[in-house]
């Protein structure tokens, strides 16, 4: 049995171990190594920020994420396969280290998430 998550450090080990995963991906990869190429000291700090604010209501998070997203989806198109591959490799981290009901709320409010992202970009796509 894995433990649940239940604090910052738990969050912070799994987000790492997701954005070890993400570098490495076929699929979504070069977004975050070419497109973006993106500072890993100041974005995982504030990613655990973001999942600590949902995770343990512990409100840390301040900025918007949906505009950081409209703002890379003008730079590269943000596909139903990025979303996919995200979600799986999210998932995966996770499921590395913890389950329980906090692991489950955070699998289950990563693909809402990324269900509303990928219809809010489709629709600027589509000028909606």
């Amino acid at each position: 049995m894995k433990p649940d998550i239940n604090s910052r450090a738990d969050i912070e080990k799994f987000i790492t171990a997701f954005y070890e995963k993400v570098k490495v991906d076929a699929t979504i990869g070069f977004i975050f190594t070419e497109v973006v190429q993106m500072n890993w000291e100041k974005h995982i700090p504030l990613i655990v920020d973001f999942w600590e604010t949902i995770l343990l209501d512990n409100p840390v998070y301040k900025k918007n994420a949906m505009e950081v997203h409209f703002d890379l989806n003008k730079k590269i198109p943000l596909q139903k396969e990025h979303f996919s591959s995200w979600l799986l490799l999210f998932a995966k981290a996770i499921d590395e280290f913890f389950e329980g009901k906090k692991a489950e709320m955070a699998k289950s409010r990563a693909k809402s998430i990324a269900d509303v992202m990928f219809f809010k970009m489709e629709n600027a796509r589509k000028g909606i």
